[in-house]
């Protein structure tokens, strides 16, 4: 099986090399091999550039060609800003009344990151409003989905972002008390073009899910891959069918096991983080009807991630643990059998960790809720000089890697380092 992204027309060779064009970059597996970014940052020594931002956000950037997007709050309103290369803003727009936030210090109403194709931009916030800008920040189009669809059934913050599959937009509302659906969205003019229900069967807040779906080809199909809900899904891209289910994540059936770690893909094998990061399990994707029998390859105890997404690549998964006595510990586990390769202690703190790690090359980042991003090597062995850099500023949106620049992203600042 081969894992692909798919942008719509946009042909594979067309897409500029140092682009990151959704939340967890190109082929959303939170990696970028070809960059060559900075361990240490400061300041003093190699900031380019710093940019305040006008309101609270907890998205990740995107990236394309001379412009990096990031949403934000703009005057009470959601909004998404656009800047240059040097920090220069080159357009905003704004779409109405934001939503409160729930969770005070880590969360938004701008949670979801934006998504583009190079032609146009489209974004979404807890207000659930879904929009679409031409690249120079334009409106096209906007819809509310609360106001269409369901309304908002989660207990905290949208998290939740868009995604390109079958060639349209889509996005997962997956949430308790109303119904949750895969919708997908003609690109150019907001138009429906498929509507599937996802409501399997789950205890009270298990149902709610933060995660966003990732897209790949699963047995010659294009297939969006969605985790919420007590069961992993591949649905055909096309049409929304539902091709195959798992599920056993919740055997005791826990009211509160609500999901905020995506999961991620390689070599045809999907991580789950689930029970609030006590556990991954390794799914074999494929196949049709219910695959929980025959499809689970591995489940591991005490290596688990509640907010943070792991990063997938070259048949390893890479985990965080974010919070209780493990939080900071990093471990390399072998896709297919889910063992433990190696396992890093980054330095503790009382602070836990929201934002998703990134590889860059041969470097691993992992920002902390404190302001402070690691930066360490990877080795056969483990992490080795694992360096501290303090941001000071609230760190929640997971950074990222494009050529040599690397972006962060906290609560009151956007900071380009090269």
């Amino acid at each position: 099986m081969k894992r692909t992204l798919f942008l719509g027309l946009l042909l594979i060779g067309q897409v500029h090399a140092a682009n990151w064009s959704n939340w967890r970059g190109e082929d959303a597996s939170g990696v970028a091999m070809k960059a060559d970014t900075p361990a240490k940052v400061s300041d003093e020594s190699n900031l380019l550039w710093k940019a305040a931002l006008p309101g609270r956000g907890c998205s990740t950037p995107i990236v394309w060609k001379d412009q990096v997007i990031v949403t934000c709050e703009i005057d009470g309103e959601d909004g998404v800003i656009a800047f240059d290369w040097k920090g220069k803003e080159l357009w905003r727009n704004q779409f109405g009344k934001a939503a409160g936030t729930r969770h005070k210090s880590a969360g938004s109403g701008c949670n979801p990151s934006a998504l583009t194709d190079g032609e146009h931009v489209y974004v979404y916030f807890k207000s659930g409003t879904l929009a679409a800008l031409t690249i120079e920040g334009k409106e096209v189009w906007k819809k509310n989905l609360h106001k269409e669809y369901s309304k908002d059934g989660l207990k905290w913050d949208l998290g939740t972002s868009p995604i390109f599959a079958g060639g349209n937009v889509v996005v997962a509302l997956l949430h308790n008390e109303y119904p949750s659906f895969l919708l997908s969205f003609d690109k150019k003019t907001g138009k429906e073009i498929w509507k599937t229900p996802r409501d399997y069967k789950a205890p009270k807040e298990a149902q709610d899910a933060y995660t966003t779906p990732f897209v790949a080809t699963i047995d010659g199909v294009e297939t969006i891959v969605t985790w919420g809900c007590d069961h992993l899904s591949g649905h055909d891209a096309k049409s929304g069918k539902e091709l195959w289910k798992h599920g056993d994540f919740n055997p005791k059936q826990q009211s509160n096991w609500r999901v905020i770690a995506s999961a991620a893909e390689t070599e045809g094998i999907a991580i789950v983080p689930f029970g609030r990061g006590g556990f991954v399990a390794g799914v074999k994707m494929g196949g049709s009807g219910d695959t929980t029998e025959k499809n689970r390859l591995w489940t591991v105890k005490g290596v688990g991630s509640d907010s943070c997404t792991p990063v997938a690549m070259d048949g390893k998964f890479y985990v965080l643990n974010d919070k209780g006595k493990d939080r900071g510990m990093v471990t390399c586990l072998d896709a297919k059998t889910g063992d433990a390769e190696w396992t890093s202690k980054l330095p503790r703190s009382a602070a836990i960790y929201y934002s998703s790690p990134l590889i860059a090359g041969d470097k691993f980042y992992a920002g902390r809720s404190d302001g402070t991003l690691f930066c360490g090597t990877i080795t056969s062995k483990g992490l080795t000089d694992v360096v501290e850099n303090e941001l000071n500023d609230t760190l929640v949106a997971s950074p990222v890697a494009v050529g040599s620049k690397l972006l962060v992203r906290t609560h009151g600042q956007l900071w380009c380092f090269e």
